[in-house]
This record gives structure tokens, C-alpha cells and sequence, in this order.
């Protein structure tokens, strides 16, 4: 969860991140590692959507965001304020998020479920749930109450102190005392309700102020506890807190990757990614979760979003060609309010229509995702840059990227490592030929790209 303020109640920050304890998962496995996050559709338009367009696209994963019933409000943090583990929040009932779950399956996607287990709500007085259940900030009855809460009821203001990250209050949210055999039974508990309906993964929330050694045991506790697990733990420089605490638990988002691509598409050089993952110091690829944009990064300016046009459609283009990481494609709705909740209360009618913006399904996207389950496993080949904004590269002999971020068209031939024949540049539906030499000439538009793989012969 990512740190913020919030008007009124209280804001609450998501992030990504899933946890191993004994076997961690190297990034999600199977052969398909890229999720799709569809943030804050509700449960029937996330089922539509894996049989009509993940599926067929080749997702691997979906991820829905946190079904546990919580606090009321139009606002899209207050998803992520549970008043009980009930699923009965915003985006539908236990029967709708069952059906969910087996229709994805049935389409061939394994389902990630956002999980807020590190605090309670916030707010004062008493209140009434999503799902009617009364409560108070220190008192969920047959729940929590106030024995069940960290001693520390202040804000967590300090990121240099450890103590203060992990036992006081983000943003005024009511914190569970992880460490606690009743605290940790419970959440336990929550989670293995969702394995039973057929969960195949967690995002746990605001991972970062919940110590490592305590995710590791309530992971222990699960019925399938090598489950799928990535973490959010926002990496910040000199804090008492880092992401690689928690890799023995299994992936860990890795913020910096987000931000440092930011950077380079807006303001420096994409000729600097030749060595972009682990040659920038991040964690190992193996158990690094990445993201171009996520639903916090995308309203606090951190990252870019879809608002930065070919920047944020290229480095989303970049990051499923890139062999680092297991990426996640953030999927939301227009916001001027960045407090402001989901259309039609997250029911997708249409994609593009009432501020459904659906970035996995934007073209220059989704059809990278079929390139990156064909280039699987191959390393890069055949870097070039024209040092500054122009790149190309290989994976090995199963494709070949071309990125034009420069101001104007580009004319070249690039050398790859792909078998001589035609090929679909998926990226436009237009066909490339590759000599015997693996070469192809080719003109690529300012700010377009080109995508070339075994096996897409034809548009």
C-alpha cells in the first residue's frame, strides 16, 4: 500500500505482492506470467471478460481487487478498509466471486485475489459494512477486537524506524498485531477460505508494515501454503524496511522499475535500458513483480499512466518484451478525482465506454502478451540503439522488438537472430520479411513499434 493522505476518511494504498514460505514460486508459475489487473470491475465483468478477451489473448492471470466486505462509501479506498472477511464489498457476493473464479479457469486463467490483511478501517464512531456487519475502528464483533490491535495507535510517521513502520498506523487504519497466534489463525483463516473457492494466488496489501516473519507464518498456515503470493513493499532509499526482506515469502513488487521507467520515457534515453532489471541494482528476476502503472502509482505521479500517451502504450510495450520480471497490466478508469470509485460501481458494460479505459486490451498491448508466452525462457539478442531514443532487440530466435521513441519516422535494417521467412509485425498487422541473413529493413513511425514472433506468420 502506498502512502498517502486521504480527504475525508481515510485513504488507503494498495499495492502488489504475492508470498511463498518454504517453496517461494518464482514468479507466478505456468507457462503464462502476465496478469491482467482489472481494478475495481466487479466480479461478473472480470468473468465476461477472462472467457472473451484474457483467454483468448493469453493471460496467464487475472487479478480482482480486495472482495472482503467493508467500510461504505463511493470512493475506490474504501475496498481496501475491511469491516469482516465476509465477501460482501462493492464488486459482489460470494456466489458471484465463486462463479467468477470458474469461469476464469474455464478460460485458462488463474485468478490473484488483492488481500488487505495488515489493518482494519479507520475513521471514528461506529459504522455499518458493505455487507451490514456493525463495527468500530477497534471492534469488528466475531472478529477483532481491541486486544487484537497493535499497541501503537498513532500514524506511522517514520520510515527509518522499523518498529514504527510495522506496528503503528498507515494512514490511520486500524493495525492488526501480526504477531499474535490469534491474529495470525485468523487471517489464516480468511485466506483459506479463498483457496477453497478456488483462489490460485494473493496480493497482499501493504505488505511493507507487516513484518516478513509474519507473513511467513500465516502462509504456513494455509492449505496450499506454497500458494502464489507477490508483496507490495515499496522500495525507498536508507529506509529501515526493504523489499528483499520478504523474497523468502515470494514475489515482491518492484517499485523501482515502475519509477526508473518513468524517468527514462519522459525525460532521459531508452538506449540506458540495454541492461535495465538486475543491471540497475533491483531485485532478482525471479522473483520481481513489475508494473508500468498501478492503481496508486497511476494517481500519486509517481509512475506514468494512461493520461502520458505513447510514453505509458511504449513502456507497457517494453516491459512485456523485456525478459525481467512478471509483469502486471494495470486495467482501470478515467479519474479526475483521484479519490473517486469506480463507474457503475465497478459493472464493465463495455470496454472504452463510461470511463473504462482497459489498458490489457488496448491493441499495442494485448498483442504483446501472445509474444511474450512465444519468446518465454530466450534471452536478449541483437541489442541496438541509435544512442538515444530508438532500440531494437531480439529473444533469441523466437522474436524481435523495434521501439521509435524519437521525434521523427526511422528507415533501417536490423540484424536479428529469427529464422528467414514472413512475419505479422503485431504491432500495426503488417508483414515484415525476414532475409537469410535475418535481416529486414523497415520504417517505423515516431513513437510506434514493431513486434515480430515464431510462429505469427500471417495478420
Amino acid at each position: 500500500m502506498a502512502r498517502r493522505a486521504l480527504s475525508g476518511a481515510v485513504a488507503l494504498a494498495a499495492a502488489l505482492v504475492m508470498t511463498p514460505t518454504t517453496t517461494a514460486e518464482a514468479s507466478p508459475p505456468g507457462s503464462k506470467d502476465v496478469t491482467a489487473v482489472l481494478f475495481e470491475w466487479n466480479y461478473a465483468s472480470v468473468a465476461r471478460e477472462c472467457t472473451t478477451t484474457l483467454g483468448p489473448a493469453g493471460y496467464g492471470y487475472v487479478q480482482v481487487s480486495p472482495p472482503a466486505e467493508h467500510i461504505q462509501g463511493s470512493q475506490w479506498w474504501t475496498s481496501y478498509q475491511p469491516v469482516s472477511y465476509r465477501i460482501a464489498g462493492r464488486l459482489g457476493d460470494r456466489a458471484t466471486f465463486k462463479n467468477m473464479i470458474d469461469t476464469c479457469h474455464a478460460a485458462g486463467l488463474k485468478v490473484v485475489v488483492d488481500t488487505v490483511v495488515n489493518h482494519m478501517s479507520a475513521g471514528s464512531g461506529t459504522g455499518t459494512g458493505t455487507g451490514g456487519s456493525t463495527y468500530s475502528k477497534y471492534d469488528y464483533p466475531g472478529l477483532y477486537s481491541y486486544p487484537d490491535f497493535d499497541d501503537c495507535t498513532s500514524q506511522v510517521t517514520n520510515y527509518q524506524d522499523r518498529w514504527n513502520v510495522q506496528h503503528c498506523e498507515l494512514v490511520g487504519l486500524a493495525d492488526l498485531d501480526t504477531g499474535e497466534e490469534y491474529v495470525r489463525k485468523t487471517i489464516a483463516g480468511y485466506m483459506n477460505d479463498l483457496l477453497s473457492l478456488g483462489a490460485d494466488g494473493f496480493r497482499i496489501d501493504a505488505a511493507k508494515h507487516i513484518p516478513a516473519e509474519d507473513l511467513a507464518n500465516i502462509k504456513s498456515r494455509l492449505t496450499n501454503p506454497s500458494v502464489y503470493w507477490k508483496q507490495e513493499v515499496i522500495y525507498g532509499a536508507n529506509e529501515a524496511v526493504q523489499p528483499s526482506e520478504y523474497t523468502g515469502n515470494g514475489d515482491v513488487q518492484e517499485f523501482r522499475y515502475a519509477y526508473d521507467l518513468k524517468r527514462v520515457f519522459t525525460n532521459e534515453k531508452l538506449a540506458y535500458l540495454t541492461n535495465f532489471g538486475e543491471g540497475w541494482g533491483y531485485l532478482s528476476s525471479s522473483v520481481a513483480g513489475v508494473f508500468v502503472d498501478n492503481h496508486d502509482t497511476e494517481r500519486n505521479g509517481s509512475t506514468l499512466n494512461y493520461k502520458d500517451g505513447a510514453n505509458y502504450t511504449l513502456a507497457n510495450v517494453f516491459m512485456l518484451a523485456w525478459p525481467y520480471g512478471a509483469p502486471d497490466i494495470n486495467s482501470g478508469y478515467e479519474w479526475s478525482d483521484a479519490d473517486a470509485g469506480p463507474p457503475n460501481n465497478g459493472q464493465v458494460n463495455a470496454c472504452w465506454q463510461d470511463g473504462w479505459k482497459c489498458q490489457h486490451a488496448w491493441p499495442e498491448i494485448i498483442r504483446m502478451v501472445a509474444f511474450r508466452n512465444a519468446t518465454r525462457g530466450q534471452s536478449v539478442t541483437n541489442w541496438w540503439d541509435d544512442g538515444n531514443n530508438a532500440i531494437g532487440f531480439g529473444r533469441g530466435s523466437k522474436g524481435y522488438v523495434a521501439i521509435n521513441h524519437e521525434s521523427g519516422s526511422l528507415t533501417r535494417t536490423y540484424q536479428t537472430s529469427l529464422p528467414a521467412g514472413t512475419y505479422c509485425n503485431v504491432q500495426n498487422n503488417t508483414t515484415v520479411t525476414v532475409n537469410s541473413s535475418g535481416q529486414f529493413t523497415t520504417t517505423l513511425g515516431s513513437n510506434t513499434a514493431l513486434a515480430l514472433y515464431a510462429g505469427k506468420s500471417s495478420c
